[in-house]
């Protein structure tokens, strides 16, 4: 089965489950010859909702088998192996979880098609329930001791109960993972998946003049004696809303209302905001495209085509627009309506384990600006720390903002956040890749650099994916780009 047949069926079967028809998911599931581990995994989902333990265990082995640094199906099995009652099993299933975590508070697992975060203190809290289970309690307080170092506020008091459970010897309620959801494969190549169709649909017109022996796909000229009339604007344009628009750069879409366009497709724009998105009709779907990816198209009856396209790879493609506010998509009016972003507002970009944005107040305190950070990662205020470089050489304070304000540009702010359990882990030896070859990615999560850069090691997604630090930049990049330095090197 080639990979476009298997990504078809996934997103068939993914699609399915959305719908909660599990059966006909599992089904599609399946049919697919040589399912990949994530596809497995969610079979594995699949038989465990439906209480199908024995076959949810096979399912999670394939998983396993095919990616050993997959913790979350290590997690999975070892829930199965709980429901089973096979206790010395399961707990050896949720340390080789915690051990594929490698000391990170979390795994968020959404960037490889998974809405679900894995905790570390989560694990730790399953392995001392299995380890109570055997009559190992010492061993059991011993691991929810060790997950309240790992613990977030959100997670402080399933922590905190266990604990106290296990004092009196008394069992408590396992954390499961919600087998309702599932992988689902890359929005990018599913939407390569559509068939385009760069030329529009043709509308075939004939003379209803019986002298005219005209037929064809050009429109009519009228039939008048009094001289010649102005050219008739073509039926097939005149039926479509909007400005017409010629796409110079390859867009992939990161959201739902985005819209994947190639060079060279000609889209219908029906609105464009202040900031710099349009939301445009082409092939019969509407969404959202970066304005400053297209350029507008005169059409005309004799018209040759746009000069624009020859040149559509002649430079590099512009920057992804900041969104400030989205456009209606109910509106299916031309006009150009203009959103304007508030004047007193600022984006900060926040580089943590993850990347993330949030809007404040221009020249908001330190204390409004880490208030927000902190109910974003559900961490208390006094556990994180906030520097204006990579290194954290340059911690801010209440004191420090006007500067950092001062050098916002377009509205926008970088800042890096850490936590005190990350600090502690600063300490260990650090682990460096040089780049072997060059990599550059329009996804935001993505790290890019160039052949020979030098890259610090944050963490380990799993065995394809790393996460590292390059010229001021976070962000994930694949493992077989780059080549661990030696020690004796580093």
């Amino acid at each position: 089965m080639s990979f476009v047949d298997t990504l078809r069926q996934w997103d068939e079967a993914v699609t399915c489950a959305d719908r909660q028809d599990w059966s006909e998911a599992l089904s599609i599931f399946l049919s697919i010859e040589q399912p990949n581990s994530k596809i497995c995994f969610d079979i594995g989902c699949l038989h465990l909702l439906n209480q199908e333990l024995d076959a949810a265990e096979k399912a999670f082995d394939c998983s396993i088998r095919k990616d050993e640094h997959l913790a979350v199906a290590f997690f999975q099995r070892g829930v199965t192996f709980y429901k089973k009652e096979r206790y010395e099993e399961s707990s050896a299933d949720f340390q080789r979880a915690f051990k594929a975590l490698r000391n990170n508070q979390l795994i968020d697992y959404k960037v490889l098609g998974l809405r679900y975060i894995l905790y570390a203190c989560e694990v730790l809290h399953n392995i001392a329930l299995a380890e109570a289970q055997l009559g190992n309690w010492e061993k059991a307080q011993e691991n929810l001791a060790k997950a309240l170092d790992y613990k977030t506020e959100a997670k402080l008091s399933i922590i905190d109960k266990a604990l106290q459970a296990t004092l009196k010897q008394k069992l408590f309620k396992l954390v499961e993972f919600p087998s309702k959801t599932l992988f689902k494969p890359n929005k990018n190549y599913v939407a390569e998946l559509e068939k385009k169709d760069y030329l529009g649909k043709a509308k075939v017109v004939a003379s209803v003049v019986p002298q005219d022996e005209f037929s064809g796909f050009a429109p009519l000229q009228p039939q008048v004696e009094d001289g010649p009339a102005a050219p008739k604007e073509p039926e097939v344009l005149r039926a479509l809303e909007g400005e017409a628009h010629t796409v110079l750069f390859e867009f992939a879409p990161e959201t739902s209302n985005e819209l994947a366009v190639v060079p060279g497709n000609i889209v219908f724009v029906l609105q464009k905001g202040a900031d710099n998105w349009a939301y445009v009709v082409f092939n019969e779907r509407k969404g959202l495209v970066p304005y400053n990816y297209l350029e507008r198209l005169e059409i005309s009856l004799g018209s040759k085509p746009a000069k624009g396209v020859a040149r559509l790879h002649s430079r590099d493609p512009p920057s992804r627009p900041v969104r400030i506010q989205g456009l209606s998509p109910s509106s299916s009016s031309n006009t150009q309506q203009q959103i304007t972003q508030p004047t007193d507002s600022c984006f900060v970009k926040i580089h943590f384990t993850f990347n993330f944005a949030i809007s404040v107040p221009c020249g908001s305190p330190y204390v409004v600006l880490i208030k927000k950070i902190s109910k974003k990662l559900n961490l208390p205020s006094t556990a994180i720390s906030l520097s204006s470089d990579s290194r954290g050489k340059h911690l801010l304070d209440n004191m420090q903002m006007t500067d950092v304000w001062s050098r916002a540009q377009d509205g926008l702010i970088t800042l890096w956040c850490t936590t005190k359990a990350q600090d502690d882990r600063k300490s260990e030896k650090e682990i460096y890749f040089v780049a072997l070859h060059s990599y550059q990615s329009s996804n935001p999560e993505d790290l890019s650099f160039q052949e020979g850069d030098k890259i610090r090691l944050l963490s380990r997604v799993n065995q394809d994916w790393l996460e590292g630090q390059c010229n001021g930049n976070t962000g994930i990049f694949p493992a077989s780009f780059a080549d661990e330095v030696p020690t004796n090197e580093q």
